[in-house]
């Protein structure tokens, strides 16, 4: 009995254990059910965000920025104490450039420009004039007739460019009331103002011109990789997604803050390149997923959770670098670092909701569309592909320091040429040709006024004296006048002391535009433009700012306390150049140790994250190489529309690429060590989970890469200078990064580590976690 009783009271235990097992797994059921409808309606909610936005990013160029913005510089300093202490009209201001009127100092001139003059006082948001007419200078007498006249500009409304505008159909209706009487009259804009607006108008035809040439190639190189419509349309489709939802946000934040338009080139450039190859890494294993018999809901789901892990550290690498560009205070810099985050969150984003929800609906319809020659399954042409690779790798884990003097000599050879790098401003004509602020300043050139666009803004205050009341003040600075026009690097100086003729007693015969300009409300400061003569280049103006400011206002006027601040366009330029010199390498710093942080706590592995840093290195060092050799030297620039070397590259080229080449290298790495360190955790051998690894990512990585490449090198063609330099450099860093570093001298390194690889924790790891990223 007892033994019945106890075999009842087993058998009673059993259902117990059999119905609570049972209840566990309905629980479990219902939770997996659960996850994957908020898995749809994460998804739904993205898509439905995504689809919001799109309206806005039609809109968002027109609140991006063309000036360029460097917080906390003297040069900027200079505009606001213009602003505030002296009032002056002409803080932003632009100039008419005119032609084809009779000489401004005969009758018939004078009677033109005085039309011109009153119908320029209509328009709103000008805020001063000064012609011939006011100032009976030679200055503003050109050769053959031409004069120029200078337009004060202040805007309520937004930034100051968005009178360019209204301004252009103003000058355009001047002329034509004029050319009745003088036919040959031609009235155009120029400045700093005309020329941003202008350099906006060719930043978006720039773009536009560039995904006209990428968008075809890049969905040919997509059908050539899948062999299918269908499967090729989601990848572009996301990365024109990832574009417009960038641009959309931007164009909010700009509300707020100060966003350069290079925001609209970067989410092209990288929209196109990040949406397309994190897309491209998802749909590949999905279609392998599906080709080992797992239905569309079930390949969804590996997808996302094996690719999707892979995906988060790539994106994490690569917003590293854009993150750390928001340290520098230059607008033109951190906007880039905005649109390179935004680009990197959306895509990922995109890639790891929204695409598997696709891909789940779709299932084996994701071959839909096939090609005819593609006409055998993928299955066999992926084995094919992988045989190939395979074999490969183990020629390299064969021979692997062959294989690192072969491929690491020629790439040592050219980053050594990266010491040449020069960071001053570029010599020869970089702006929009076409652009009519640009045909103005020509005009101005060969006036040989071109310095009033250039022009030094120099700010004297002296300690006690004033300018305005004592004559120490004023001989002080007629003293320092006479200076200034005294250098062979300026052509003139104008400031109160020349304006007034002879004494301070002539300041009553001003105008008070003039004395508003040029002395401050307090008397102790005055303004010095100074034109550079026309000899003088940029790169020379800029190192003119830098002496005087070296020298010292005390030592120039020789009154101890006296303070000098230095503002305009080429102290603008010094400004730029100095703040990116300083910074480059504490974002250089941070890039590093950011990449190396998320790499140790992806791979758990201290040598894979230090050999993927390495190798990060030496594609940027080479990249770097390749642009001092083309466009600083000249060697091959005439094939992207430079006729000869530039003699130096933009500041902002190499912070700005050295960020962005760093993290998308790190992409390449990431998905080949990822599969190699499944294959070792699987129980293979070093020898042999490196022809493993090759054989599953080495395709995928040459699609992604020559994709990359595609969308960088479009960039090349546009007249943008500094957008086709960073072009170049991005497509040469992929190239280098895709070809010889991750498939030579990456896996030949592996294979000399051996299990070093993976220490402390990376094969332990496996005991305790699943595997991370088995989807590239």
């Amino acid at each position: 009995m007892w033994s019945n009783l106890a075999g009842g009271s087993r058998s009673h235990l059993c259902e117990r254990r059999r119905a609570l097992l049972r209840c566990i797994l309905t629980i479990l059921r219902n939770i997996m059910n659960l996850m994957h409808m908020r898995h749809f309606w994460l998804a739904g909610v993205v898509l439905a965000a995504v689809l919001a936005l799109l309206p806005f990013s039609f809109h968002a160029e027109r609140h991006l920025e063309t000036a360029t913005r460097v917080e906390g510089s003297e040069a900027e300093s200079v505009a606001e104490e213009l602003a505030s202490r002296f009032r002056s009209p002409f803080v932003d201001r632009v100039v008419l450039v005119i032609q084809g009127l009779p000489p401004a100092d005969s009758e018939g001139g004078e009677q033109a420009l005085a039309t011109i003059v009153e119908g320029l006082k209509e328009e709103p948001g000008v805020s001063g004039i000064v012609s011939h007419l006011d100032l009976r200078d030679p200055i503003f007498l050109g050769r053959g007739g031409a004069t120029f006249v200078l337009v004060g500009l202040a805007s309520t409304e937004g930034p100051v460019e968005s009178l360019v505008p209204k301004l252009q159909e103003r000058v355009i209706s001047l002329q034509n009331r004029l050319r009745g009487r003088y036919p040959t009259v031609k009235i155009e804009l120029t400045g700093e103002t005309p020329l941003n607006f202008d350099i906006r108008k060719a930043s978006a035809d720039d773009v536009q011109h560039a995904e006209s040439l990428v968008i075809p190639a890049t969905l040919v190189l997509l059908l050539v990789a899948f062999g299918s419509v269908v499967a090729a349309l989601i990848p572009l489709a996301v990365g024109q997604l990832a574009i417009a939802t960038t641009l959309a946000i931007a164009g909010f934040l700009a509300l707020h803050f100060h966003l350069s338009i290079l925001v609209q080139n970067m989410a092209a450039m990288l929209g196109l390149g990040l949406g397309i190859d994190y897309a491209l890494l998802m749909v590949s294993r999905f279609r392998e997923a599906i080709c080992a018999g797992h239905n569309g809901l079930q390949a969804s789901l590996i997808a996302a959770r094996q690719a999707g892990n892979t995906l988060l550290i790539s994106a994490s690498t690569v917003a590293i670098g854009f993150l750390a560009l928001l340290t520098v205070p230059i607008s033109e810099i951190r906007s880039i670092g905005v649109a390179g985050f935004l680009v990197a969150g959306m895509s990922l984003l995109l890639a790891t909701t929204v695409v598997p929800a696709v891909l789940a609906v779709l299932g084996p319809r994701i071959n839909a569309g096939r090609l005819p020659f593609t006409a055998r399954l993928d299955a066999d042409r992926a084995a094919r592909t992988g045989n190939r690779w395979r074999q490969w790798g183990k020629v390299i884990v064969a021979h692997p320091w062959l294989a690192i003097f072969l491929a690491g000599v020629p790439l040592l050879l050219l980053a050594t040429q990266a010491a040449r790098l020069d960071t001053s401003l570029p010599r020869g004509n970089w702006l929009p040709p076409a652009a009519e602020s640009v045909h103005a300043l020509h005009t101005l050139e060969q006036m040989d006024r071109a310095g009033v666009v250039q022009s030094l803004r120099v700010i004297l205050e002296l300690p006690t004296d004033s300018i305005a009341q004592t004559d120490s003040g004023w001989n002080t600075l007629d003293r320092f006048t006479k200076r200034l026009a005294s250098d062979p690097r300026a052509d003139r100086v104008l400031s109160i002391t020349t304006m007034a003729e002879s004494n301070r007693s002539s300041l009553s015969n001003l105008s008070r535009e003039t004395r508003r300009t040029f002395l401050s409300r307090d008397g102790r400061a005055a303004l010095l433009e100074v034109l550079p003569a026309a000899s003088v280049s940029l790169r020379d103006q800029v190192n003119w700012v830098r002496e005087l400011r070296k020298t010292g206002a005390a030592a120039l006027t020789g009154i101890p306390g006296a303070t000098l601040r230095i503002g305009g366009i080429p102290a603008l330029n010094a400004d730029y150049q100095t703040i990116v010199g300083d910074r480059f390498a504490s974002v250089l710093v941070l890039v590093v140790v950011g990449t190396l942080v998320a790499l140790l706590a992806g791979f758990r592995s201290l040598f894979a994250a230090l050999k993927a840093i390495a190798l990060n290195l030496l594609s940027v060092g080479a990249s770097f190489g390749a642009l001092v050799l083309v466009f600083q030297d000249g060697h091959g620039s005439s094939l992207l529309g430079v006729h000869e070397g530039t003699g130096s590259v933009f500041p902002i080229v190499p912070i700005v690429a050295f960020a962005i080449v760093f993290g998308l290298s790190m992409d390449y790495e990431v998905f080949l060590v990822a599969r190699v360190l499944e294959a070792r955790r699987s129980g293979l051998s070093e020898m042999d989970a490196i022809p493993e690894g090759l054989a599953r990512t080495a395709g995928l990585i040459t699609s992604a890469a020559a994709i990359m490449i595609v969308v960088f090198a479009a960039f090349t063609f546009g007249n943008f200078l500094v957008v086709k330099m960073i072009g170049f450099t991005l497509a040469v860093a992929v190239f280098i990064d895709a070809t010889l570093v991750r498939i030579v001298i990456g896996p030949a390194l592996l294979r000399i580590a051996g299990d070093w690889n993976w220490w402390p924790g990376g094969l332990a790891a496996a005991r305790r976690t699943p595997v991370m990223a088995s989807g590239e």
